[in-house]
Order: structure tokens, then C-alpha cells, then sequence
């Protein structure tokens, strides 16, 4: 048996550093270790994150711990991958954020005031705006990253905008953009143009976005417990129809409105 191998297998705890080394053995010596690349696991990153998430909103600190090896995990893997290709190795990746970190808080590494959270974030994006060389706000929307869901990238996109002062004045204003684009699908649809009636409704839905941002509510978890209400009465309405001995499918739509609306009396 490989002496790092046996090594490991006679601890009976393991470190971060342990992690890096069982990620290089297995890279070494296991055949679907070996065949993996940065794309092949790229969407094992993300779903390892949602979980993750997931634990966060359930509070269950227990999954959190597991799903946050799971991350360290791809974290390690990929680090490994390219240190395979030679590239770059988890020690460069831990200088550069611990370089990126001591960068960004001037008001703890240097003599800068930052007494307020504001001026925290404030002085982040003048750094970060001089790290990656943007001359324009234009440039600053732009490096918003596109794979972010679309929810998220158009709220991070619309405070960036507002910082320089193209917002509305009030909530007022961003409710009546959002009726007017309303209004524009529902002309779009009339004349059955598809690809104008994409247009419209991505311009409808950011409107929303915008609403949420002024209200000061995450539009991403917003829609996220709407699908979770929306499962949990459609579930209940299925169960009082069951009840009457009906299957939905058995039902007219004025009868599953009955229903719904009965739904409405159960909490979540």
C-alpha cells in the first residue's frame, strides 16, 4: 500500500491540509480522478453550492458543515487540476486572497477611516474599480458576471447603477416602469411577435427586479419562497380534492379556484 495512503488511513481526524493531500492521491491513482477537467466538474461547483444554501435556509448547521466540505472540495479539485497543468497551485489561490483582503480593508491594514459599514463598501468599489482597471461605469456593469442567475445579476447591475445617480427618486417611480412595460407586453403579445415579446417581458421582469431592490428585498428570495408557497398549496389543494374523492385532472378550473382559495387558510 502507498505509505502516504496508510498514513492517512491511520488518523482518525483530518485537517485542510490532509484535504489537499488526499485530493493529490486521488488525482495520482484514481481513473476518474485523473480524467477530470475544470469543465467536466464545472456544474458540480454549483450545485454543491445551492445545497449548501439550502442548509443555510433550513438552519440546519449540521448539513451546512457537510455541504461546506463539499465545497472546499471543487475548491481543492480544481487547485489540484490546474497545479496538474501548471498553472497554479491552492497556495497562490490562498496569497491572492489573502492579498485581495488585506487590500480591501485599508481601514484595518493601513491608515485609512472607514467608521461606518458604508464607507466600508464605499472604499471596496474604489479599490476594486482601480484593481481591474475600469475607467468608465460602464465598465463596472459590465464586469458583473453573466453566469449569475438573472435575478441576482439585474439587482447587483441596478445598485451599480444608482450609486452614480440613475435610479428613480422613489419606489413610486419604479412601480409605474414596471405597469408601462406591462402595458408593452401585453401590446407585444397582441401582435404575436415572439421575439419582441421576450424583449418585453426580460424589460417587465427587471422592472420588478428594481422594485424589490428599493423595498429592500432580495427579488431571488422572494421568487425563491414564492415557488415554495405556491408547491405547498398546490399540494394542499390536491390533497382537498383527494378528500372529496376527485382527482385534479377530474376538476373544471373554477372548482380548483374553490380549492386554492381554501388552500390560502393553512400556513406554511
Amino acid at each position: 500500500m502507498n505509505k502516504e495512503v496508510d498514513f492517512l488511513l491511520r488518523k482518525s481526524n483530518y485537517t485542510y491540509d490532509d484535504l489537499v493531500k488526499i485530493m493529490s492521491i486521488l488525482r495520482c491513482l484514481c481513473p476518474w480522478d485523473k480524467e477530470q477537467t475544470h469543465k467536466s466538474i464545472r456544474n458540480n461547483l454549483i450545485e454543491e453550492t445551492y445545497e449548501a444554501i439550502e442548509a443555510i435556509d433550513s438552519d440546519n448547521d449540521e448539513l451546512l458543515k457537510e455541504e461546506l466540505g463539499d465545497i472546499l472540495l471543487q475548491v481543492v479539485f480544481h487547485c489540484e487540476i490546474s497545479c496538474n497543468e501548471g498553472k497554479f497551485n491552492i497556495d497562490e489561490v490562498c496569497d491572492g486572497i489573502c492579498k485581495k483582503l488585506i487590500l480591501r480593508h485599508p481601514h484595518i491594514f493601513s491608515d485609512v477611516l472607514a467608521n461606518t459599514t458604508n464607507q466600508v463598501l464605499k472604499n471596496w468599489d474604489e479599490i476594486k474599480k482601480n484593481e481591474k482597471g475600469h475607467s468608465t461605469h460602464s465598465q463596472v456593469l459590465q464586469s458583473v458576471a453573466k453566469s449569475l442567475p438573472s435575478l441576482i445579476r439585474s439587482q447587483k447591475i441596478q445598485k451599480k447603477a444608482a450609486k452614480i445617480g440613475f435610479d428613480w427618486d422613489s419606489v413610486d417611480g419604479a412601480i409605474d416602469k414596471a405597469y408601462e412595460e406591462l402595458l408593452e407586453l401585453k401590446e407585444a403579445i397582441v401582435l404575436g411577435d415572439k421575439y419582441h415579446i421576450k424583449e418585453e417581458l426580460g424589460d417587465l421582469l427587471f422592472a420588478v427586479v428594481n422594485i424589490s431592490r428599493f423595498i429592500d428585498c432580495d427579488s431571488e428570495q422572494a421568487l425563491y419562497s414564492a415557488c415554495d408557497k405556491f408547491t405547498y398549496r398546490f399540494s394542499k389543494m390536491e390533497q382537498l380534492a383527494l378528500n372529496q374523492g376527485k382527482n385534479l385532472e377530474q376538476l373544471s378550473l373554477k372548482e380548483m379556484d374553490i380549492l386554492w382559495d381554501k388552500t390560502k387558510l393553512f400556513n406554511l
